[in-house]
């Protein structure tokens, strides 16, 4: 499957949708939608960004965005890829890298949910390392944190 990943305004209709398929699977793997963490401002500031991936007929697929955390450390936020899709979030993790390495983050940081053991799974096959809960995860067992290193 070709993938075209490129950045998109986080209020266009093919990232609503996205995002709202995000929070009812998540939904139903958490309990919780993951909403209260994200809002579309937060990635309408600078050196953030909002990223959708299109198939070869130019179908959204996939989502995620970069918010800046704090110093040189970035967040990776709303990462989503279509069920039957292969390789979407793949995809739009090195495009996120990619930018965040352009924009001056040396690191990248993210949280999801431990139950959801795909996500921890996926994070983890592309280099992300466990870390101590950080801002709102700090103490959270329902959550686990990740970290990676990038160069810039």
């Amino acid at each position: 499957m070709t993938i075209r990943v490129s950045r998109t305004d986080p209020g266009s209709a093919d990232a609503l949708a996205l995002v709202a398929e995000l929070s009812a699977a998540l939904t139903t793997i958490t309990g919780a939608s993951g909403q209260a963490s994200f809002d579309v401002s937060d990635v309408r500031v600078p050196r953030a960004c909002f990223a959708v991936a299109r198939d070869a007929a130019g179908r959204a697929v996939g989502c995620g965005a970069l918010r800046p955390l704090d110093g040189d450390a970035g967040e990776v936020k709303r990462m989503y890829a279509r069920p039957g899709t292969r390789g979407v979030g793949a995809a739009v993790l090195a495009f996120l890298e990619r930018e965040a390495a352009d924009l001056g983050y040396g690191r990248l940081r993210l949280s999801t949910r431990r139950v959801n053991e795909r996500a921890v799974a996926f994070y983890e096959r592309h280099g992300y390392a466990r870390i101590a809960g950080y801002g709102r995860y700090a103490g959270s067992t329902a959550s686990v944190c990740f970290e990676k290193r990038i160069a810039a």
